[in-house]
């Protein structure tokens, strides 16, 4: 019996389970804002980078300099896209849960 797991772009690599891959830290960010905007955003995860003067390109910086901070932006990010069916939008006051 063949257990092994068939790959399904015949690469005959291992299929991956990590919701992050191949979503550079830049994507990930822009739809954030584009579903929350930077007041939501930046209620949801306290950091400085989304409430003073928010910009993606300062946000980017810190997060890539700050894993605490990327962590909670990828799990709010995560959390959003397996709370939400594919192309319908969350509404701002409706919290996704973020796993702990």
């Amino acid at each position: 019996m063949n257990d092994e797991i068939k790959s399904t772009d015949g690469s005959g690599r291992k299929p991956t389970v990590d919701p992050l891959h191949g979503i550079t830290l830049e994507v990930l960010l822009n739809e954030l804002v584009a579903q929350y905007g930077w007041d939501e955003l930046g209620y949801r995860i306290r950091i400085n980078c989304f409430t003073a003067d928010p910009s993606v390109r300062s946000s980017l910086k810190f997060l890539r300099k700050t894993p605490w901070a990327r962590q909670k932006v990828e799990r709010l990010y995560v959390s959003t896209r397996v709370d939400t069916p594919a192309n319908e939008p969350t509404e701002i006051g409706q919290a996704p849960t973020i796993p702990v």
